[in-house]
């Protein structure tokens, strides 16, 4: 805690990018990152406020929604 604000731990975010990496590599390998969150914001709608283990859930429900499209 700094001056009385809640930090969350920077480290979070190594598991975060590694979770992230990994569905893109297994489900999106041919997109460039760009063009993989773009079409999953464009899915999702507004992510500002998500926490990282509700974005990669939602990540996970739009791998989810193109299965079942095709």
């Amino acid at each position: 805690m700094k001056e009385g604000i809640f930090m969350r731990d920077p480290a979070r975010l190594d598991n975060f990018y590694n979770d992230l990496c990994k569905i893109h590599k297994e489900n999106f390998p041919d997109w460039r990152f760009s063009q993989f969150i773009i079409n999953f914001l464009y899915w999702n709608g507004d992510c500002f406020y998500l926490e990282e283990d509700d974005f990669l859930k939602r990540v996970k429900k739009y791998i989810d929604s193109i299965e079942k499209e095709g």
